[in-house]
């Protein structure tokens, strides 16, 4: 693997963990949105959203000449990362709120908020930001070593 390689790969991790920060901020958002779609002529709340990351093959990758020179076709580690798509959770169902007086309110007088956890957000969230500042650390020792090697060329 090649210092650019290197360098491709964090970069690829920071572009991930900043999308799923971005779309936890939006989940955060709209914890109290309860009319987000119309659904069969029927309004429904915002649904909480979650990035899927997978990770991306390459053919120069270090693991790739590691597995061939060992006789291995594992392939444990790839180039990075990539947002295979954003899913919504359809599986929680909506909190239940009474509140009669809420124009959303159903026949019982309960009005259905979004499936969110501000608990679980909020380490979703911390978790993106620490793998977001390891891989800038990443970033950084990578440009250092690349300086160096300029360096010594002088």
């Amino acid at each position: 693997m090649s210092i650019f390689q290197s360098l491709d790969t964090t970069g690829s991790a920071l572009t991930a963990q900043r999308l799923r920060m971005d779309v936890i901020s939006s989940n955060m958002a709209n914890a109290e949105t309860t009319r987000a779609r119309q659904v069969n002529g029927e309004w429904e709340p915002y649904r909480r959203k979650s990035v899927v990351l997978t990770a991306q093959e390459g053919s120069g990758s270090f693991a790739s000449h590691l597995n061939a020179a060992i006789g291995s076709s594992s392939k444990s580690a790839g180039n990075g990362v990539k947002v295979t798509r954003i899913s919504e959770d359809n599986e929680t169902p909506f909190k239940l709120s009474y509140d009669p007086s809420n124009p959303d309110a159903d026949e019982q007088g309960y009005v259905r908020l979004p499936n969110i956890d501000s608990l679980k957000e909020m380490t979703d969230l911390m978790s993106a930001t620490r793998s977001y500042e390891a891989n800038v650390t990443v970033f950084n020792a990578n440009k250092a070593m690349l300086t160096k090697a300029l360096e010594i060329g002088k």
